[in-house]
Formats: structure tokens, C-alpha cells, sequence
């Protein structure tokens, strides 16, 4: 049975929806995604789907080379994973977005948590929700509390985690830069 990494893309894109949720927090990174390649050219979460539109938001496959991403700061963590628990990651997200229509972005369960309050919604989730949830459902990485309740932050305090790389996307997944990055996230 095989090896290898997954990555989680912690950001923050700076726009207004949120540097209001980054004031409630007081966290570095307010949004999650998950990839299985180092080239970061399939990253899945749940977020916007129109990028000037917060509010319309669901299953999403984000391009990080482009659009809210390109003047974002973020952050890597990557984990080793079997070839079984990519499979049933996959199988999940694949399941997802064969239904995508039926999926919602959790903004009230995202309102909820700021109280402390659970609010579990079937087919809807916001995007640290989702990760979580992803990563449970590959017995990657169990919780120890309610998958509603975790957030970006979350990911950084994950004993299995290794931090990749922290600063400018663009510094990165720019054309420039992107055989250095590949290269050494490959090796690394």
C-alpha cells in the first residue's frame, strides 16, 4: 500500500466578507481548502462561487492562480496519507460534486459557531466544516470536537501537519515561481 501527501491551503484573501470574520477571530487564515497534488491544480472546498458574491457560495474547485487568490497570503500543511484513505477522500469529495446543486455554503452554521452554538445542515457546510470533514472520512485526522466547531485555525494546531510554506500565494503559484514550488513541495 503507497503513500503520500495531501495538502491543506490555509488563506486569507483580504476582501471584506473576510476581514469581518478575521475580526471576530483574531486568526492569521479564515478560509480552508484541501488538495491531493502538489501542483495545486485541483483544490476543493466550499466558498464563493461568484468571487465579488459571499453570499452565493457552495461546492467549489478553486484556481488559486487566479482570482481572489492572486493577492492572497496563506499557508501549506501537508500530511502523509495511504492510497486507501485518498480513495475514500476522493470518493467523497466525487459524491459531492456530482450533487453539487443540492449543496450550500453553511453561512448559519458559520453564524452559530461564532456563539458556540452547533448547527449541523445536511448538504451544507463552510469550508473548514468541509475539510474536516474530508479528512474524517479518510480517518486522516479525527477531532476532537463537533466538525461544525472546527476552523482554519484548527488545522495548524494538527500534530500530523507539517507547514510547507507561509506567506504570498502569488509568491508561489505565480508561472515564475511554479517549478521552484512544485519541485521542492514534491521533494519535500
Amino acid at each position: 500500500m503507497g503513500e503520500r501527501k495531501i495538502y491543506i491551503l490555509l488563506s486569507d484573501t483580504g476582501t471584506l466578507f473576510t476581514r469581518m470574520i478575521k475580526l471576530y477571530t483574531k486568526k492569521p487564515y479564515n478560509h480552508a481548502s484541501i488538495s491531493f497534488d502538489p501542483y495545486f491544480t485541483e483544490v476543493y472546498s466550499f466558498g464563493r462561487k461568484q468571487p465579488h458574491n459571499p453570499f452565493i457560495g457552495g461546492f467549489v474547485r478553486e484556481d488559486i492562480r487566479d482570482g481572489l487568490f492572486t493577492h492572497a497570503r496563506g499557508a501549506i500543511y501537508s500530511c502523509t496519507a495511504t492510497d486507501e484513505q485518498i480513495r475514500y477522500m476522493l470518493d467523497y469529495i466525487k459524491k459531492i460534486e456530482a450533487q453539487k446543486h443540492l449543496y450550500r455554503y453553511n453561512l448559519l452554521g458559520l453564524f452559530f459557531l461564532t456563539f458556540n452554538k452547533r448547527m449541523d445542515r445536511k448538504h451544507a457546510f463552510f469550508c473548514s466544516e468541509f475539510v474536516a470533514t474530508v479528512l474524517n472520512k479518510g480517518n486522516v485526522v479525527q477531532f476532537d470536537k463537533a466538525l461544525s466547531f472546527v476552523t482554519p485555525h484548527d488545522f495548524h494546531e494538527v500534530d500530523t501537519f507539517q507547514l510547507e510554506y507561509q506567506g504570498d500565494l502569488a509568491d508561489i503559484f505565480s508561472v515564475e515561481n511554479q517549478f521552484f514550488f512544485n519541485t521542492s513541495i514534491i521533494q519535500g
